[in-house]
């Protein structure tokens, strides 16, 4: 897996994750709709801490500048 996410797309992601999982555990969004988003804010951390996101590479973005796409 080549790296395809760049610093601003990982902090952009870090905090959706940290904001929705805020939401969910503060019992703003609840019951099926804030577990989506709790599920939705887990992927988005994880593509950020493994620095691939498999949706941008379906697309063939690469917001990495270290790893220009070839």
């Amino acid at each position: 897996m080549k790296k395809n996410i760049g610093s601003a797309d990982k902090v952009i992601r870090i905090i959706l994750a940290v904001t929705l999982a805020v939401l969910y555990f503060t019992g703003t969004v609840t019951g099926t709709t804030g577990i989506v988003l709790l599920a939705a804010g887990g992927i988005l951390l994880a593509t950020a801490l493994i620095n691939f996101c498999p949706i941008w590479a379906i697309f063939g973005i690469n917001t990495c500048k270290i790893n220009p796409k070839k």
